[in-house]
């Protein structure tokens, strides 16, 4: 779910615990293919999450700004622990992160330099 920039929102706060169990890891895009069945326009994503977590896959709206090729080799932040959820054939098991823009597209949440694929977010 992103939030719809100018618009206002009531933030509720937590406590570092429910914070604590959110599984915000760094992987590697190893593949990428058009989701031709998406209602919205979408790619299907693999992305390698390291040892730990394994190769897990995506659905995401991100076809305003990236084409498929240049997502391949990019370091994307991931919830990686909300249930998977069906799209139409695809089983994505993970939420890749990003914000939206000011003009409606996803802009994807990364890292500055390299970091190991499954590094937890502090």
């Amino acid at each position: 779910m992103f939030l719809k920039i100018g618009k206002k929102s009531a933030m509720q706060t937590i406590d570092y615990e429910d914070f604590d169990k959110i599984e915000l890891r760094v992987g590697t895009v190893i593949k990428v293919e058009p989701f031709e069945k998406a209602r919205k326009p979408a790619y299907k994503i693999w992305v390698d999450l390291g040892e730990e977590i394994g190769i897990k896959k995506s659905s995401a709206q991100v076809t305003h700004f990236y084409e498929a090729n240049e997502l391949k080799g990019k370091q994307v932040i991931c919830v990686c622990n909300l249930k998977p959820r069906q799209i139409v054939d695809f089983m994505s098991e993970v939420l890749i992160t990003g914000f939206e823009s000011s003009n409606g597209g996803i802009v994807l949440t990364s890292v500055e330099r390299p970091v190991p694929n499954g590094a937890k977010l502090h």
